[in-house]
This record gives C-alpha cells, sequence and structure tokens, in this order.
C-alpha cells in the first residue's frame, strides 16, 4: 500500500470508529470524526498532509511499482 492508500484508511477507520464510540459511549466521540472531517477538507484546499508526512519519515512507499506495466 502506498501513502494515499494508507491515509484513506486511516481517515475512513477513524471516522467510522468515533462514530460508533459516538453513539454507544458519549457524543464528545464525534469530535474526532468532525477533526478527520476537517483535515480531508484542509488537504483537498492545501495539498498539506500531516499523517501523509509522518508515513512517508516511516518509509511508506509514495508510488506504485511500475514493474508490472508493460
Amino acid at each position: 500500500m502506498i501513502i494515499t492508500d494508507w491515509v484513506h484508511t486511516i481517515a475512513g477507520f477513524l471516522i467510522l470508529l468515533s462514530l460508533a464510540l459516538g453513539v454507544f459511549l458519549h457524543p464528545y466521540w464525534l469530535f474526532v470524526a468532525a477533526f478527520v472531517g476537517a483535515n480531508l477538507f484542509q488537504y483537498g484546499i492545501t495539498k498539506f498532509c500531516p499523517l501523509a508526512m509522518i508515513l512517508k519519515a516511516l518509509g511508506v512507499a509514495e508510488t506504485r511499482c511500475c514493474s508490472s506495466a508493460k
């Protein structure tokens, strides 16, 4: 998986988790979903993603390998 795959997977997981926790535990958990959504919106405008920078520093690939393309 490349950085964008990880960002989408982690964001989706956090949104679903916070919605479940907000419904079953406490409504304040919904702020996590709002925060993740705001970060996705901000990335769409500025192209700045802190999670992508962290993943890049951890060595996650930025592009897919081209060896299968013929």
